[in-house]
């Protein structure tokens, strides 16, 4: 038996007026997901436990299998884990994002114009946070460059207790009402607001505002958290698993439950990305003995939060014919296998954030496929099936436990 996960990051949102009062899920042409709604099994799942934080570290740790209330410790140990940053148990992780703020005044007075940079490139960041690491990291304070706008920062010996807010949260807000409070805090907002100092005459920065591009002109730190751990989802389930995404934060999730990490060329994180590459690595790995694969595709989420339907709706269109159709097509060398379809949260293009609703998801088993002739992949479909309210606990379900 062969297991298979596919998860869409951020597809649900919410009806709009300009699609009809359709949600880009119902509007996106997504004929692979549809035949697997009218043979599979439908339903919601809540990946968001009550008074946790509707983020994506959150929600794949409940799609993995694993009990956020049990498990979770913050999200940027995590993605220590994927960057190779060795972490000690008093030592606190964060999220370094390279974001741009609005332009002059007071720090305190600017706006969140973009969380991302533009989507400023590996390569542009690396000289950045190298410019970023130069002027202030020390013995205490170590930065380390990850992908895109994605970064990290390392407190040694470190307090938690902070009260940080997600850029991607406050797009287009003035941050005054977001920044750092309390104790230990003013470090931390030091560090950002020195950074805007020196980072808009970095030469990157400068080449990218002459092609019109959005600078990356200060840092911004959140998604603390201390060293994490998992059981392994071989010793849980017993079987040997990969993990495919672009993002670090899966990578790390993937690499604190034993899977194997697979890596795909051209794999970035947003409607750019390889999506047929990843389908075949992740036959590849079926095909060389894995039992369990998990596929994470980022796109629709960032165009989530960048507000951009258009882009929303080519990313659910392209995970359908490039991801899901690809596995299908290939799954059929295989005598049976099951296959699972899902979000982790609904990133709704109109508040451009994570939300904590619950999710659809559909499993097909080859050996015992339904019939729902009326079947689509869609939120209102699925809310007709079954519902799950401890996320956590479909993996068990999928898997037949």
């Amino acid at each position: 038996m062969k297991y298979v996960v596919i998860l869409g990051d951020g597809m649900p949102d919410f009806p709009l007026e300009e699609l009809g009062g359709k949600t880009p899920l119902q509007y996106a042409h997504t004929p692979y997901m549809d035949k697997l709604a009218k043979y599979g099994k439908m339903g919601m799942v809540k990946t968001v436990p009550q008074g946790m934080p509707a983020g994506s570290d959150v929600a794949n740790l409940s799609v993995m299998g694993y009990d956020p209330a049990r498990y979770y410790t913050g999200r940027s140990p995590i993605e220590a884990v994927a960057m190779g940053v060795k972490l000690a148990q008093e030592d606190v992780a964060f999220r370094c994002n390279l974001v741009t703020l609005s332009g002059e005044g007071p720090y305190e007075q600017r706006s969140m114009l973009d969380y991302s940079a533009g989507e400023i490139s590996t390569p542009e960041a690396r000289e950045i946070m190298a410019a970023v690491k130069d002027r202030l990291g020390n013995e205490i304070f170590n930065f380390y460059t990850g992908v895109s706008y994605r970064h990290l920062m390392v407190w040694r010996g470190g307090p938690d207790g902070f009260n940080l807010t997600p850029p991607h949260d406050i797009t287009g807000k003035e941050i005054s009402a977001y920044l750092l409070q309390g104790e230990n805090s003013q470090v931390l907002l030091e560090f950002m607001k020195v950074s805007s100092t020196f980072l808009p005459g970095h030469p990157v920065n400068r080449e990218r505002a002459a092609r019109g591009l959005r600078p990356a002109n200060s840092i911004w730190l959140w998604g603390q958290g201390r060293k994490s751990r998992l059981d392994s989802f071989r010793e849980k389930y017993g079987l040997e698993g990969a993990v495919i995404s672009a993002m670090d934060l899966i990578k790390g999730l993937g690499i604190l439950a034993g899977f194997e990490v697979v890596d795909v060329p051209g794999a970035t994180g947003n409607i750019t990305t390889d999506f047929k590459g990843k389908a075949r690595k992740a036959l590849d790995v079926l095909l060389e003995g894995r039992d369990f694969v998990f596929i994470h595709v980022e796109s629709p989420d960032e165009a989530g939060h960048q507000g951009d339907l258009e882009v929303k709706i080519r990313a659910i269109e392209e995970i359908d014919e490039k991801v899901v159709g690809e596995i299908l097509r290939g799954l059929e060398e295989f005598q049976d296998y099951r296959l699972m379809v899902l979000s982790d949260h609904p990133t709704p293009l109109s508040l451009r954030t994570h939300t904590a609703e619950p999710v659809p998801f559909c499993i097909y088993k080859k050996e015992d496929p339904l019939k729902n002739p009326q079947g689509e992949f869609s939120e209102s479909f699925a809310a007709k099936g079954m519902y799950m309210e401890e996320g956590f606990r479909l993996m068990n379900f999928f898997l037949g436990r």
